[in-house]
């Protein structure tokens, strides 16, 4: 990971992420601002833009008297961010795909080569995700239905830890790649149909892969 051309703040971000989301943060647990600030060698002023970006993601919440905690991973709002997902993109899609011209899928496919470079140099899963995101709504915006659109990127927002688990844990990148190709040839063959059924099968897959993982975290969690 190249640091140099990012901010401190950026970088304590992606090391108290990575720490939630591999579980070294356990769900509920304190995030104690001068005990990070001297493990990551920093002050606390990065410290605090950090956790306000991260409660942002959803991967913090601020309690009063408790300060800063990490905040609980569940099964239940995967299910329903997911279902949502598949609902409005596969309409999106749909939609776009008798839109799309060959300009807009050469820039789609350059986005799927930077996903490639960005795994293959081993960039961190922030990096992977925010292509992961550019590359789905690339193929939608020309549906031309913006407020589904909106919805949509909203949707991926709150969905991005829950994709975050699922790259670093579950080899979630081997897996989407060979479907994003897919996805793509189908869009440009025209296929319609059977693009749609690709991309709910994609997202509800990796739905039910985080939902194991999300069940697995708990358990451990218990123990």
């Amino acid at each position: 990971m190249v640091i140099e051309y990012k901010t401190r703040t950026q970088v304590v971000v992606e090391a108290i992420r990575e720490k939630i989301l591999k579980g070294e943060i356990k769900a509920g647990e304190p995030l104690r601002q001068a005990a990070l600030a001297d493990e990551l060698k920093v002050s606390r002023i990065p410290i605090r833009e950090a956790l306000l970006q991260l409660e942002a993601e959803g991967l913090v919440e601020f309690e009063a008297h408790k300060g800063a905690t990490a905040t609980k991973l569940s099964a239940e709002q995967v299910t329903e961010l997911f279902e949502l997902r598949a609902l409005l993109e596969t309409e999106l899609l749909r939609l776009a795909i008798p839109k799309l011209t060959d300009a807009e899928l050469d820039q789609t496919e350059l986005i799927l080569q930077q996903m490639n470079d960005a795994y293959q140099q081993s960039a961190t899963s922030g990096t992977w995700s925010e292509l992961n995101s550019r590359f789905h709504l690339s193929l939608y915006r020309a549906a031309n239905r913006p407020l589904t659109f909106e919805m949509v990127q909203n949707l991926n927002s709150n969905s991005d830890r829950y994709i975050r688990v699922h790259l670093m844990l579950a080899g979630g990148v081997t897996k989407a790649g060979p479907e994003h190709v897919q996805l793509l040839d189908l869009c440009r063959q025209r296929k319609v149909e059977q693009a749609c059924v690709v991309l709910k099968q994609h997202i509800l897959g990796a739905a039910h892969e985080i939902n194991l993982l999300v069940q697995k975290l708990d358990a451990d969690a218990a123990q």
